[in-house]
């Protein structure tokens, strides 16, 4: 059966540029970016501009693991914990509890 081809006057399909984390921990094409990242093996979220988390990202070992969600609740109710060192009033009360 011969293959499809695209028509070359028709512009290629769009791909949603980012891939954000949901509740359930299941990646979802978006086509905003993520307002915070996390770590998917320490379920630890924080701040994109995190200075542990750019440290370790510097050196490599944190990038296969990152991960990124639309929004605070929605890292939450995934089952990730705020950064201490960028989130530490969020930290401080998740402790607590």
């Amino acid at each position: 059966m011969p293959t499809a081809h695209p028509d070359p006057g028709e512009p290629a399909p769009q791909r949603a540029p980012y891939v954000l984390l949901g509740t359930n921990r299941r990646p979802y094409p978006s086509s905003t970016p993520g307002r915070f990242g996390g770590h998917r093996r320490n379920r630890i979220y924080g701040r994109l501009d995190c200075r542990a988390a750019l440290a370790a990202i510097s050196t490599g070992g944190y990038v296969a693991h990152r991960v990124f969600f639309a929004d605070e609740p929605t890292a939450v109710a995934a089952g990730y914990r705020p950064c201490a060192v960028c989130l530490p009033e969020a930290y401080q009360a998740w402790k607590a509890r």
